[in-house]
């Protein structure tokens, strides 16, 4: 795996004075301490920089490669996909297939999903996969608990095939519950409000009604992980990490206390970062990883809600 950070970094004391709210008022809603902005990168820049690090960690080369999928939830440019504008930075000496998959913050979960049974079956020996997320661009002020939430960052992996059957995707599933598909949007941008018919700015901004979204997936979160494991014949007690979409310091601590994760297990990285959508299980991943509490031949489970409303997890043995 290897991850790229935006050299711009963005304290929550500096978000407290900016939105004239008193002082530690970011930290205690969003449980971020700092996050980076993307300044003069692109999308494509970051990609591509993560990617050369996940190359580099898994002392391999882009000519190795067979096909680059971007899982990011939002876009650099509406045509080409990211994949392709990552594609043209690494600059392979073959034309590799570059392509997006998108399910917002699901999306390396789901990418992930759908490459390993490309691999698995042939098609591609050796992929990389990386989320490229900036937010911060498209925050709205109006709506303070939201924007304390995010950061930019980019995070890939290489998957090929194992040389033996000692890790492996146990189990991987998704639900989506469209009735909330409205409680996360960002309107604008499409073919239904499209900049050449710009009437109203907010609709080009992230809007988000947290407690219903988070009321909602804690209806269908505990049936979706016993079913999980149901799968990958196991329990919580059999896993090593569980690595969480990092949506916000609160809604981590009520999942790991509503699903019963003790604290030595759960990956929480979200003070160093906030919300980088889709790259936000990635990265909590690489730096589990990096650091020693995921090791060749765990169990781990990755897990996580987007705009949809979808459930999404996955439990493999890395």
């Amino acid at each position: 795996m290897g991850k790229y950070l935006p050299k711009a970094i963005v304290h929550s004391d500096e978000i407290d004075r900016l939105l004239a709210v008193e002082p530690g008022w970011t930290k205690k809603k969003s449980g971020v301490e700092k996050r980076h902005y993307a300044k003069s990168e692109t999308a494509s820049d970051m990609g591509a920089e993560a990617v050369k690090k996940a190359l580099q960690n898994a002392d391999t080369t882009l000519d190795e490669i067979d096909a680059i999928i971007c899982t990011s939830g939002t876009m650099e440019q509406p045509i080409p996909c990211t994949a392709s504008l990552i594609h043209k930075k690494l600059a392979p000496a073959r034309p590799i297939p570059a392509f997006d998959i998108n399910s917002t913050c699901l999306s390396f979960v789901t990418g992930f999903d759908l490459i390993s049974h490309a691999v698995a079956n042939g098609t591609y020996k050796k992929v990389v996969i990386v989320a490229s997320e900036i937010a911060s661009v498209g925050l709205n002020r109006e709506q303070k608990e939201s924007y304390v939430l995010f950061g930019d960052a980019a995070a890939a992996c290489v998957v090929e095939t194992a040389d033996e059957e000692t890790t492996g995707i146990l189990a991987a599933k998704m639900e989506t519950y469209s009735e909330g598909a409205h409680l996360t949007e960002i309107r604008g941008g499409g073919t239904k409000y499209h900049p050449n018919f710009h009437h109203n700015e907010q609709d080009f901004l992230f809007d988000m009604d947290g407690q219903k979204v988070f009321r909602m997936s804690s209806k269908v979160i505990n049936p979706f992980v016993d079913e999980l494991l149901q799968e990958a014949d196991l329990s919580i007690k059999d896993l090593k990490a569980v690595v969480p979409h990092q949506a916000s310091g609160m809604a981590m601590r009520l999942l790991q206390k509503k699903l019963g994760i003790p604290s030595s297990q759960f990956i929480n990285v979200i003070e160093n970062y906030g919300n980088t959508i889709a790259a936000s299980i990635p990265l909590a991943l690489c730096d589990a990883i990096e650091s020693g509490k995921i090791q060749r031949g765990d169990h781990v489970m990755l897990l996580g809600t987007s705009a949809g409303l979808s459930l999404g997890g996955m439990i493999f043995v890395y």
